[in-house]
């Protein structure tokens, strides 16, 4: 009886403990959402809400009208507004230079949404990271984009461009080709030789295992963050359950072996003085020789897991950003073929038949650069920025956003906003003239956004954009494949086309 006493003792003790739990967590959670609640009392009160937004799923019941509708609520609240998700959930929309340059200038970190579907495969690179951790690898970074670094690459860009365009020259005048998959491998192409000093002639072969991994992660990620199913339990345990989780598993484990095998075999080099950066007759030092030699204040160097972070992280974001503003780039020549012509004629002026571009090259491509620069104003490979506010935000207005509140910079509508820009569908390169540029805020065009996070690589990018635009159009004439429909853009982590994609028909300048 003693025993059935002491039982009953304990499971009376055991059920306290699990209605004490339950209250607490079940406090906490009211405490969270008062909190938001009140917070987005305070939103409300400073920027307006765009009308339409229902009780329990906010702007979302738009659905595929939601891109258009955004655009016409940047043109009619000038600086910004508020977006509904739902009850006590909202983001801050901003549309203006003078927000976007309070935004950026402001103490605020990356909040967790999309970054965390890249954490597992791009770990605490400079995408991911923040605070101290990011300052320090940011800083021990920077040295690998010097232009004296960028100069031999611009050679490794003609390389990979003409591998392209002899591809291209096989398929026939007239041909129609998807750009986007034809871009991507070429600037993966590039990213491989420049990160890694790795010549895996991807273009024409699909057998490299680490090629296929980073074109199946990019995919993945893609289709994970179309999918609102793939957030359901904690850490997205639906996704990693899924047939899509385990092949991103195997694609993320096989990248990480790829470049951790290389990182070992290069370090083992730095033992053997004169050894860096001549492997295999490669006679520049890549991205991944900057940072085996990059050494802190106290002598510290990066670890292997710190330099597979930043390695995998170059490799995702120069590839598949740069790609995508070439492709949209290609496309607005195409449908413009007056702007077109001028950029062919200045390609065959400055490179007299040459198939490799040179360092001094590029500063008299000023054409082709003013409308690269346009084609990424209406078609930035990055449209969206998320901060997460650690204090309190006073505009120049005097308008006050509460600490936590969630902010986009919204680049794309940023781009179209006629407050800022005239005509602004209007595809016209003169914007980007000096003399019709000097008087534009600079913060009115962000591809590659501001402020202490913008994007470490822009220079590497634009040289190798302009680069690949002068020998593409040197040999290529391009118009739209008018038996296709027009190409929609999709907005997600970079900026791709709708199905069917971004298809040009492609002809050999005679």
């Amino acid at each position: 009886m003693a025993f059935l006493g002491d039982a009953h003792s304990f499971m009376a003790v055991v059920g306290w403990c699990v209605l004490t739990v339950t209250v607490l967590l079940l406090c906490q959670a009211c405490t969270v959402v008062w909190r938001s609640l009140q917070r987005v009392k305070l939103q409300e009160k400073v920027l307006p809400v765009p009308p339409g937004a229902h009780w329990l799923f906010g702007h979302t019941i738009l659905g595929k009208e939601l891109e258009k509708e955004s655009l016409e609520w940047a043109t009619e609240y000038k600086y910004a507004y508020l977006f509904k998700y739902g009850p006590g959930m909202t983001h801050c929309s901003v549309v203006h230079p003078e927000y976007v340059k309070k935004v950026f200038s402001s103490i605020s970190d990356k909040g967790a949404f999309p970054y965390s579907v890249l954490r597992p495969w791009l770990g605490d690179g400079l995408l991911n990271s923040s605070g101290a951790r990011w300052f320090r690898n940011r800083r021990l970074l920077t040295p690998g984009f010097h232009f004296e670094v960028l100069k031999p690459y611009i050679g490794l860009f003609s390389e990979s461009t003409n591998v392209m365009l002899t591809k291209w020259a096989e398929l026939g005048p007239g041909s129609s080709v998807d750009v986007f998959h034809h871009v991507s491998l070429m600037t993966l192409d590039s990213m491989l030789k420049c990160a890694l000093g790795q010549n895996t002639d991807c273009q024409t072969s699909k057998t490299n295992n680490y090629i296929s991994a980073v074109l199946e992660l990019s995919d993945l990620t893609m289709q994970r963050l179309a999918n609102l199913f793939h957030y359901a339990l904690k850490d997205g345990l639906y996704f990693w359950l899924t047939s899509s989780g385990r092949r991103y598993k195997k694609a993320r484990d096989s990248a990480h072996r790829y470049s951790e095998t290389i990182i070992k075999e290069r370090r083992e080099t730095l033992d053997h003085p004169g050894s860096l950066g001549i492997q295999h007759g490669r006679k520049y030092l890549d991205f991944l020789d900057i940072l085996l030699k990059a050494k802190d204040e106290d002598g510290d160097g990066l670890t292997n897991a710190e330099i597979r972070d930043e390695v995998d992280t170059f490799m995702f974001e120069g590839h598949d950003t740069t790609a995508s503003g070439l492709s949209w780039t290609l496309y607005c020549l195409a449908r413009h073929l007056g702007h077109q012509e001028k950029c062919r004629k200045e390609a065959q002026e400055v490179l007299q038949g040459k198939t490799e571009v040179t360092w001094d090259d590029l500063s008299s491509l000023r054409y082709i650069t003013i409308c690269i620069k346009e084609s990424l104003r209406m078609y930035p490979p990055v449209a969206k920025v998320l901060r997460e506010l650690k204090e309190p935000m006073t505009f120049y207005d005097g308008k006050t956003l509460p600490q936590g509140s969630t902010v986009f910079i919204s680049i794309s509508n940023l781009h179209y906003n006629p407050h800022v820009w005239e005509n602004p569908k209007e595809f016209n390169p003169l914007r980007f003239a000096p003399e019709n540029s000097k008087n534009r805020s600079p913060y009115a065009f962000l591809p590659f956004a501001a402020g202490q996070r913008n994007c470490i690589g822009q220079h590497f990018a634009m040289n190798e954009l302009k680069t690949a635009v002068a020998l593409i159009l040197q040999r290529f004439s391009l118009t739209p494949d008018d038996t296709l429909p027009e190409p929609v853009p999709q907005y997600q982590l970079v900026t791709r086309a709708k199905p069917p994609g971004l298809f040009l028909k492609i002809t050999p300048i005679q």
